[in-house]
């Protein structure tokens, strides 16, 4: 039984690990993300939802630094970053779960988990946190020394998180966790989420399985068209008839019959 009852180590209204404020982002001509303002508290899960080309992707871009914004300000733990590299926001503790796993798949499980870590010193930190990353994950233990292509998807969304885990970051973004996973590997992927979470990493996650987001998630928000048209909590979302209709399967048929 999950819970998400209680927030993490600060929450909403708590002190704001990442923020968008008023974000404009454009690809060309195209207006992508308009006006858009997030709260992401430290010690949260918050999951955004949304359709296709709603935006989402085009978050998680933004925060690492790959799409710029034309207007508006991310700030991380009270500071802007606009300016920052990739690099850089790495190093001050933001890290990404891509999309797709994007694991290098002709190196090993291990080179990929030591990529991982390259902006932290060598030493006893990397066994340590190669030891954490293999305590949650024993399957990627056992397959350290696996060409990562060779994985299921599972097993490479494993190694995913796990190689964000080994830059010992603050706030991981995660792009669609559950995708192409089967049932029982999204389970235990929104389990592992969970305990990293409760071991102080606050997440910001894009999702598609919106129920079971939900289900491990302190807040969300819905994005339509590049702005947010919902915000609230795991529950107040779980509760919402759009919500329920538009994304956790529970559409009402007009003049059915009984």
């Amino acid at each position: 039984m999950r819970d998400n009852s209680a927030l993490g180590n600060g929450g909403h209204g708590g002190a704001a690990l990442l923020e968008f404020q008023k974000v404009n982002t454009y690809y060309g001509d195209l207006h992508v993300l308009k006006d858009v303002d997030y709260v992401i508290g430290k010690g949260e899960i918050v999951c955004l939802l949304g359709g296709n080309a709603s935006g989402k992707s085009t978050t998680m871009k933004t925060i690492m630094g790959v799409v710029r914004p034309q207007r508006g300000e991310v700030m991380y733990d009270g500071e802007p970053i606009g300016k920052m590299s990739t690099n850089d926001r790495v190093r001050r503790g933001i890290a990404p779960v891509l999309e797709a796993r994007r694991l290098f798949p002709r190196m090993t499980v291990y080179e990929n988990l030591e990529l991982g870590a390259y902006t932290q010193p060598r030493g006893a930190q990397f066994d340590q946190d190669l030891e954490r990353v293999y305590g949650l994950f024993p399957r990627v233990k056992e397959r350290r020394d696996q060409i990562a292509g060779t994985l299921s998807g599972g097993e490479q969304q494993m190694v995913a998180i796990g190689r964000a885990l080994m830059a010992r970051p603050r706030l991981i973004c995660m792009d669609e966790p559950s995708m192409g996973l089967s049932p029982l590997f999204v389970e235990q992927v929104f389990d592992i989420i969970q305990t990293i979470n409760k071991q102080g990493v606050t997440i910001f996650m894009v999702e598609q399985n919106a129920s079971m987001a939900l289900s491990i998630a302190h807040r969300a928000y819905v994005l339509q068209t590049g702005q947010v048209v919902l915000s609230g909590t795991a529950a107040e979302m779980q509760a919402n008839e759009m919500i329920k209709q538009a994304y956790l399967g529970e559409m009402k048929v007009e003049g059915a019959a009984p």
